[in-house]
């Protein structure tokens, strides 16, 4: 748990498919950048699909917090199109050739309702648990009953 301006908490860091099942997730302190855990999220994402024939996603939406030219680089040389708005005080020194297609980052909405769907459950939107150890976990157990509803929802 850390302490940021609103008090301690956590973030969610997740990466979801376009149907809003999150195969990767980290939770760190309050306090802790998005832009510093792009990396291991977006490698969790593509390590969990190594069984399909496209392993990488074409594109990837991010918020402005995102918008930091080394998360820019890297996407690119993963080969991933990076669809993240610049942040109003970059407008003045960014690449004016860098396009924003808004009708894929309208699609990061399916992230905001999956972090909102964590958040319905008790133990994550309060936490409880006051060692990280323990609150790990609570997403995983939450993602792994999604995963079962999705599995079994279609079976009599």
């Amino acid at each position: 748990m850390g302490r940021s301006r609103g008090g301690f908490g956590s973030k969610f860091h997740l990466v979801t498919d376009g149907k809003g099942t999150p195969p990767a997730i980290e939770v760190t302190a309050g306090q802790v950048h998005e832009s510093t855990r792009l990396e291991s999220v977006v490698a969790t994402f593509i390590a969990s699909r190594k069984h399909r024939r496209r392993r990488k996603p074409r594109k990837l939406a991010g918020d402005k917090g995102y918008s930091v030219p080394r998360i820019r680089d890297w996407l690119k040389a993963q080969g991933i199109e990076p669809v993240i708005p610049h942040r109003d005080d970059e407008h003045a020194r960014h690449d004016p050739e860098i396009r924003f297609d808004k009708a894929t980052y309208r699609q990061r909405a399916v992230i905001e309702q999956c972090v909102g769907w964590l958040k319905e459950y008790r133990c994550i939107g309060t936490r409880f648990e006051k060692l990280a150890v323990h609150f790990h976990g609570m997403p995983q157990l939450a993602m792994i009953r999604r995963y079962l509803k999705l599995l079994f929802s279609d079976r009599a």
